[in-house]
């Protein structure tokens, strides 16, 4: 049996996590001194990560006993997406060209090619770990993996229905996902400290991402005022109606689907992600976003409307922090090196891919998010560089849920072949 953690009430839980937030706030806004240079170093977005992630690797909270991570990914999220993208500038979303798709297929393809190859070099150095025989064989277990960084949770599950690995031993996989999913997560928030070094090396063209946040911040400025009671109201009304129009919408959508389509509901489908009720939530929040950023409430981002669904974004990390336990890379170390190596490869192929393209970090770090990640994190990534990039990260998720299940069947035969069976 697992440890119970010494805080199992939500609302204390949630008081660790502001307290988390609130302490890295106020010692990034130093401006001088030890804080200064430490943030200079580790981005703030990376510690209200880190902070959670050690107290549950301390044992005082457990994301397991907590609903907070369910309720920021489906209330916050969704809301801070509206939030985020009232001011949105559509044709300059357009504008930043194809290198978003090139780099988002670039860490699939990676995905792809890795899962073999890390067989094929754990195989030389272990091969009791890339053992396994029918439903224990370790390739099956893997492919559960590769339909979570590819395309998410309904990817996985197809994964797991489509080889029919061991149920008994799904735990270790699962593990594998959360741990290296997340040293990704934590290695490409502390890029973003580095950004104008890593576009420097890569000789990437970030004047499209520099026009777009210029434009969103000149807007802000045209518009800004100090926001009444009234401004705060009206900007949280948008957002919750939004979050409940999505709600109901992801709801009837997914239930038709699944009642009249029965490749929907098929879980060996590729099309059974599309019944996912989580998917269309985000599509839709997204959608009723962009639609009112052609009314007047655009305005609404003059009296701080980004920066509210910021906020709304920080308490999403933290919930996401506190699902990472740092002692468990250390349980199970051959398939944890497994999940390494394959992440490597990943990282790789980004960086190649970026370098001959001259693609900004921007790019490389939401088209890795975005497959492994998904569209709960694609955005938070997209939006620690600038909140009108959030919209982004949706985007690029989405093509997650569309090509996951596919290429999750690929990445499964080639390391099926990769282990001899």
């Amino acid at each position: 049996m697992e440890d119970t953690p010494v805080f199992t009430n939500d609302a204390v839980v949630f008081g660790l996590l502001m307290l988390a937030l609130g302490f890295v706030f106020y010692t990034s806004s130093k401006e001088e001194g030890f804080w200064k240079k430490f943030y200079g170093i580790v981005p703030a977005l990376l510690m209200c990560y880190l902070i959670p992630a050690i107290f549950n690797s301390l044992g005082l909270i457990d994301d397991s006993t907590s609903q907070l991570y369910f309720v920021a990914s489906r209330f916050l999220l969704p809301a801070a997406l509206v939030l985020m993208t009232l001011s949105i500038d559509l044709k300059a979303i357009f504008n930043l060209g194809p290198k978003a798709l090139i780099m988002f297929f670039a860490g699939t393809v990676g995905i792809i090619v890795g899962g073999p190859l890390a067989l094929i070099i754990v195989s030389a150095i272990s091969p009791e770990t890339v053992g396994g025989v029918g439903p224990d064989a370790i390739w099956r277990g893997l492919s559960t993996i590769a339909g979570s960084w590819i395309g998410g949770g309904a990817n996985q599950a197809a994964m797991l229905e489509i080889y029919e690995y061991n149920p008994e031993l799904y735990g270790g996989m699962v593990l594998v996902d959360i741990v290296v999913a997340n040293l990704l997560m934590a290695g490409l928030l502390m890029g973003i400290g580095k950004t104008e070094k890593i576009d420097k090396w890569l000789k990437a063209d970030n004047s499209a991402i520099t026009e777009l946040k210029n434009k969103v911040s000149n807007y802000a400025a045209s518009v800004t005022r100090n926001p009444s009671l009234p401004d705060y109201m009206i900007m949280l009304a948008l957002a919750f109606v939004t979050v409940g129009i999505a709600h109901w919408g992801a709801d009837e959508i997914s239930v038709y689907l699944s009642s009249n389509f029965e490749i929907f509901n098929d879980s060996k489908s590729a099309l059974s992600s599309f019944s996912s009720s989580f998917f269309w939530m985000i599509t839709i929040a997204t959608a009723i976003g962009i639609g009112l950023s052609f009314t007047r409430f655009k305005t609404y981002e003059g009296a701080g409307a980004s920066k509210l669904g910021s906020i709304f974004i920080y308490i999403l990390v933290a919930t996401i922090g506190m699902k990472m336990d740092l002692g468990m890379v250390f349980d199970n170390p051959g398939l944890i090196g497994i999940g390494l190596i394959w992440m490597s490869i990943h990282v790789i192929f980004l960086f190649v891919t970026a370098k001959l393209i001259k693609a900004p970090y921007f790019f490389l770090a939401v088209g890795s998010q975005a497959n492994v990640g998904g569209a709960a994190s694609a955005p938070v990534v997209a939006a620690a560089f600038h909140p009108s990039l959030a919209t982004v990260g949706v985007l690029l998720a989405v093509f997650g849920y569309v090509v996951g299940t596919y290429g999750a069947i690929l990445t499964t035969i080639l390391m099926q072949i990769a282990a001899g069976s």
